[in-house]
């Protein structure tokens, strides 16, 4: 059990921050690093294959609830 809570930019999906609570979360942050690094958006991220049943799925769920389009809460 655990938390990600991804922030952006309401208007151009800019990554501004992130917020990663729980076990073996850092598994997740080469994700958000390496978009940082190319300058992805929150979108760009949904768009990544994120396996089911996995900790990656947090992250998929984080960004796609920027859109709106969280599937699991």
């Amino acid at each position: 059990v655990g938390f990600v809570k991804v922030v952006a930019d309401a208007t151009h999906g800019e990554l501004l921050g992130a917020h990663l609570i729980g076990p073996d979360v850092s598994e997740l942050l080469p994700e958000l690093t390496l978009a940082q690094m190319w300058d992805l958006t929150a979108e760009d991220i949904g768009r990544n294959v994120h396996t089911h049943p996995t900790l990656s799925e947090a992250m998929k769920e984080a960004v796609h609830g920027i859109a709106g389009h969280m599937i699991n809460l």
